[in-house]
C-alpha cells in the first residue's frame, strides 16, 4: 500500500522554492533553500499564488501567473502622502525605497515607502513596490505537513522550538 501524498490545503504549512519575475524577465526574489515555508489560508502569500497551490503535492513544479489584482493590487495615486522633512526623526537618512511604519492619528499602523525629495519634503507611497505589477513565479512544492495547533492559533508558521514573541 502506498501512502496517499499530502496535498496543499488550508492549515497545511509549505515549503516552496521560487523564482519571482517580473514582465522584464529579470528575477527580483527567489528562495531555493527550502527555508520559504508559510501556512496555507491566513493571507501569508499573494492571494493569486495560493489559490493556484490549492491541490498540488511534494515535487510538483509550476509556473503561475499572479495577476496585480490578485499580488499586491493597483497602484493608487492617492496613497502618495507628502510630508515635511521635520515630520521625520532629525537624524533619519532618507534613502528612496527605504521603508517606514506610518502611524495615523487612531494609532493604525501602515507601511510606506521614501519614493522622493522635494526641497525639504519627503514623498512617502503607500503603495506596496508591487502593486500594478504582473507576478510570474515559478515553483517547486518542498515538504508539506499538517500545522500545529500553537500556528493555527497565531496565523502564521512556527520555526524549531516554538514561537517566541519578542
Amino acid at each position: 500500500m502506498t501512502q496517499e501524498k499530502l496535498k496543499i490545503a488550508k492549515n497545511t504549512v509549505v515549503t516552496l522554492d521560487y523564482e519571482l519575475r517580473l514582465a522584464d524577465d529579470d528575477v527580483i526574489d527567489s528562495s531555493s533553500d527550502g527555508d520559504f515555508c508559510f501556512l496555507v489560508g491566513y493571507e501569508n502569500v499573494v492571494p493569486g499564488l495560493e489559490t493556484q497551490l490549492i491541490g498540488l503535492t511534494t515535487g510538483d513544479v509550476r509556473d503561475v501567473i499572479v495577476t496585480p489584482e490578485e499580488g499586491y493590487g493597483i497602484r493608487d495615486e492617492e496613497k502618495i502622502v507628502i510630508v515635511p522633512r521635520e515630520a521625520l526623526p532629525e537624524d533619519f537618512e532618507i534613502e528612496i525605497g527605504l521603508p517606514l511604519e506610518l502611524e495615523d492619528e487612531a494609532g493604525e499602523t501602515s507601511m510606506a515607502f521614501i519614493a522622493g525629495v522635494r526641497g525639504d519634503e519627503v514623498v512617502l507611497d503607500r503603495n506596496h513596490p508591487l502593486a500594478s505589477e504582473t507576478l510570474r513565479f515559478h515553483i517547486t512544492v518542498g515538504a508539506i505537513r499538517a500545522a500545529t495547533k500553537e500556528e493555527l492559533h497565531h496565523g502564521h508558521v512556527h520555526g524549531p522550538g516554538g514561537h517566541h514573541h519578542h
